[in-house]
């Protein structure tokens, strides 16, 4: 239902242990044990934290010689590669905001994990706990005590974590650190069929975009979705 661009992203291998393939009548069968889940989550927050994709710097890089950049836009971006190359060092992360631990998994039909029941989630909540404790990165996450009393669970779970059923013996995951510094600009405005008319929509739109303001964390990338199954799913 939702489409996705093939990833060009720079994969690299993190180890052997904890996987293995096997024959089951006829069929090629991909067996994971959950210490393997554990690193590539430990692994995976760590590198989101601290590291940025080989594209985005180079966005940022172009902003630099752009003719049409202006001396404060190239201001900003130096600042953001400076700010790069300090978190790539694996001390500090490049946002102090180190977000709710997001986890979507498509696991495909063939592919066997280990542990018992709720053994990936378990497994994939324990890298993100190490993670979070030994990386200095923020705890976000507070657990509700009574009805106006909470209290930070300081390992930043619980995670929120979406595992996904489909065929094949591959196990895909996407990772996000989700701040709440752009989860706060975040808005559902239901319209009508009527103004599905560029003019109308973009009269409608105009004011709504504005009123987000200017209090999310930068860079600001503006997304406008149309449409959807139902308001819930939205």
């Amino acid at each position: 239902m939702f489409p996705t661009a093939k990833a060009d992203t720079p994969w690299r291998k993190l180890s052997d242990s904890g996987v293995s393939a096997l024959n089951f009548e006829g069929e090629s069968i991909l067996k994971i044990e959950p210490s393997a889940i554990e690193l590539l989550a430990k692994t995976a927050f760590h590198d989101v934290s601290h590291l940025m994709r080989p594209g985005h710097l180079a966005q940022l890089r172009a902003i630099l010689d752009d003719p049409e950049a202006s001396d404060n836009d190239r201001f900003v971006a130096l600042d953001l590669l400076r700010n790069a190359q300090i978190s790539a060092e694996g001390i500090l992360p490049m946002c102090q905001d180190t977000g709710t631990a997001i986890v979507m998994g498509k696991k495909g039909r063939r592919v066997w994990t280990t542990g018992g029941d709720n053994a990936d989630e378990a497994a994939l909540s324990s890298g993100i706990k190490l993670t979070y404790k030994n990386d200095n990165l923020r705890f976000s996450q507070l657990a509700p005590l009574k009805m106006f009393e909470e209290k930070n669970t300081g390992c930043n779970l619980p995670a929120q974590i979406d595992l996904l059923h489909t065929g094949g013996d591959e196990y895909h995951f996407l990772f996000m650190a989700k701040g709440g510094g752009s989860a706060n600009k975040t808005y559902l405005h239901q319209g009508v069929p009527s103004l599905l008319r560029e003019d109308l929509l973009l009269e409608y739109l105009e004011p709504r975009i504005a009123a987000l303001g200017t209090a999310a964390c930068p860079p600001y990338h503006l997304s406008i979705v149309i449409g959807g199954t139902s308001a819930e799913q939205n």
